[in-house]
């Protein structure tokens, strides 16, 4: 009597030898503390923290664009609430938005001139010392 034919007296069938893989599953909060530790990381680092959680860069590409879906939607859902306020409420938000983006504005204004000061001070100083006559060697 062959192997086969004693397994298929017994009535076990044959065996599988490999269990079937389970998928695994990340939470939202897991799904976004990844997302935003891979984008901090620097460029070099970006495949340690793959390698270290197990996860493919296919993982972070779709819950990045989830991510972005997701904030889209916020947008649309925060235009249908919007356009349930009332009119002064509706001119409140406005300003309070605008009121945001000039102040960030504003920031980068004062970041550009605060640089350009101190260029400016730099050119300033290299002028000053070529303006020096050389010492003679004598």
């Amino acid at each position: 009597m062959s192997s086969s034919e004693q397994s298929t007296e017994q009535g076990s069938g044959p065996v599988d030898p490999a269990p079937r893989p389970v998928r695994r599953t990340f939470s939202a909060e897991y799904k976004a503390a990844i997302v935003a530790e891979y984008e901090a990381a620097p460029h070099g680092e970006k495949s340690a923290v793959l390698r270290r959680e197990g996860l493919f860069h296919s993982h972070v590409q779709e819950w990045t664009r989830a991510r972005a879906t997701s904030a889209t939607t916020a947008v649309t859902t925060s235009a249908t609430t919007m356009s349930r306020l009332s009119r002064a409420e509706r001119e409140t938000e406005r300003l309070r938005a605008e009121n945001a983006r000039l102040n960030a504005k504003l920031a980068q204004t004062q970041a550009a001139l605060a640089i350009m000061g101190k260029a400016h001070e730099l050119l300033a100083s290299l002028a000053e010392s070529s303006d020096t006559p050389p010492s003679s060697p004598r």
